[in-house]
């Protein structure tokens, strides 16, 4: 496969959506964008809130400027999140559910993005097309669960400790299924409206017990005491959904679906993860 830097046509540019300045010169005259920047950890707003409004909500009013100044026609793809419906009283959760009322920062730093796309879709030649993502996991990972119970496990084959008590159940997207819907994208047939709204995920669920039998199984232990740590409600920390799984019935429509499920995509995963990290170690 050949890399990307490799091919003529590519460019890359180093900088900070942070910057307005290097914003507007690294969209040159490019009219179709994928936004993707964000600060995904969702533990770190109950410490620093901060840092999700500067990286989510501030970098995506910078990119609208940018868009902005340019007034060239534009079509914007954005990577949201299933955290903007915070804990929904209906599984699996459709596109249209209200009210969106989310239990973490980083959940409404992605819901205030959306605001923002959907009004500067209304001031500008500017179409939009938001993701809303289920958890993704695959090869490259640095954080997440996955990530961090193959660290817990290398430091410590003997015992896992699990924040939560185990039973958080929700979806797991595969990175390449994640690709396979952004590439989905560009078809002429998710462009019909300024803003249109996609659920990306899968059609079932696994608990975070059932992870941790998957990734010991990928590292060949054997018995492995687990021990958890139950926080408010159960969660692993303040601003943890506890259950979800999207409705992907929508996109479905267009031609999209996931070729694996939430446990295979889990497997897949740590199996990539657990070759990566202990090459990195």
């Amino acid at each position: 496969m050949v890399k990307a830097v490799e091919n003529p046509r590519f460019r890359l540019v180093e900088g900070d959506l942070s910057n307005s300045d290097m914003a507007r010169k690294a969209l040159a005259d490019c009219n179709l964008i994928f936004h993707m920047a964000a600060d995904p950890e969702v533990q770190i707003g109950s410490e620093n809130p901060l840092t999700h409004f500067q990286q989510n909500l501030v970098t995506t009013f910078n990119l609208l400027e940018a868009i902005r100044v340019r007034k060239i026609p534009t079509k914007l793809v954005f990577a949201s999140t299933s955290t903007v419906y915070g804990e929904p009283s209906l599984i699996p959760t459709p596109e249209n559910y209200a009210p969106l009322l989310p239990i973490s920062t980083y959940g409404a730093t992605k819901l205030g993005c959306e605001a923002l796309l959907a009004s500067y879709s209304q001031l500008l030649p500017l179409q939009v097309v938001i993701f809303r993502f289920a958890n993704v996991v695959g090869r490259r990972t640095k954080h997440g669960v996955l990530y961090d119970f193959i660290r817990k496990l290398q430091k410590n084959p003997a015992e896992l400790e699990v924040l939560g008590d185990g039973t958080q159940t929700k979806s797991y997207l595969h990175i390449d299924d994640c690709v396979d819907a952004f590439l989905k994208v560009l078809d002429n047939t998710f462009w019909n409206k300024d803003v249109d709204i996609y659920n990306i995920g899968t059609e079932d669920k696994t608990n975070v017990l059932e992870i941790a039998r998957i990734i010991m199984e990928a590292m060949g232990l054997g018995k492995v005491a687990v021990r958890t740590v139950p926080g408010p409600g159960g969660r692993g920390w303040v601003g943890d959904v506890k259950t979800m799984q999207l409705d992907i019935s929508k996109v479905k429509k267009l031609g999209w679906k996931p070729r694996m499920s939430s446990d295979e995509a889990v497997r897949v995963a740590a199996q990539q993860l657990v070759q990566e990290l202990s090459a990195w170690t």
